[in-house]
């Protein structure tokens, strides 16, 4: 078990930045602190910063999506970003897109708990999301590989126009120059490093934009209902949804 005492206290900004979410917030981070650190999700070390290095750190990012998003999750793990901008931006729809299934169990848990009903899990990867994945407004993604392979991985899934944010540390700004190629290569442009004020610091964004494809079409994502724990089937991958 997780000593309680050893959780950080929730910063008094976080009320201000979720808003009338805050309670679900709450929640959440009880359930990182607790079943995310014995899956293995959460190092034990983390939890006496999820609010502020986690947590909040993942919420800034809100202020970037524009208002009635499809919102796609790369690697969303233990639902960090996803699952926080989710309960930041109900006005948004959220996919959790993540491959591995005692991740997935989490999320489908985790989801249904908080009652997010903006929210679903698709398990997979990037590279292989089902049609009903792709076209997203924005393509979100936090320390799931180096820049250049997240790029190639994850831009696809963005409609034409669409934006790319990939959360990074303080190195972003190197990691842009090295792999701007692959980005470029990727169909994405514009690229730059964004800066935001946290509770625990600034917050680094690379944000791109992706071209139109040769056909000048985009495709939306299907707007289904969310995936609930009734929707997994034996085998423990989510159903697809209709």
């Amino acid at each position: 078990m997780v000593d309680p005492t050893l959780v950080e206290p929730e910063p008094p900004v976080a009320v201000e930045i979720f808003g009338g979410g805050i309670q679900t917030a709450r929640v959440y981070v009880q359930m990182l602190a607790t079943d995310g650190v014995i899956r293995g999700l959460i190092g034990p070390r983390e939890t006496n910063r999820l609010w502020s290095r986690h947590v909040l750190n993942c919420a800034v990012l809100g202020g970037l999506l524009p208002r009635d998003a499809d919102v796609v999750d790369v690697g969303s793990g233990a639902g960090l970003p996803g699952l926080v901008l989710a309960i930041a931006r109900p006005d948004c729809r959220v996919t959790l897109l993540e491959p591995l299934e005692r991740r997935v169990r989490f999320l489908i848990e985790a989801v249904d708990r908080l009652e997010l009903a903006n929210c679903r899990v698709v398990r997979g990867r990037a590279q292989e999301a089902p049609s009903d994945v792709r076209g997203a407004d924005v393509v979100v993604s936090r320390a799931v590989a180096p820049l250049g392979r997240l790029a190639s991985w994850s831009a696809g899934l963005a409609r034409p126009g669409g934006t790319f944010l990939a959360l990074k540390g303080s190195s972003a700004e190197v990691e842009l120059r090295r792999d701007e190629a692959e980005l470029h290569a990727a169909g994405l442009r514009d690229a730059a490093v964004v800066r935001l004020a946290g509770p625990a610091g600034e917050t680094f964004v690379v944000r791109a934009t992706r071209i139109a494809d040769r056909a000048g079409r985009s495709r939306r994502p299907n707007r289904g209902r969310p995936v609930r724990a009734a929707d997994r089937r034996d085998d423990g991958r989510t159903r697809r949804l209709s």
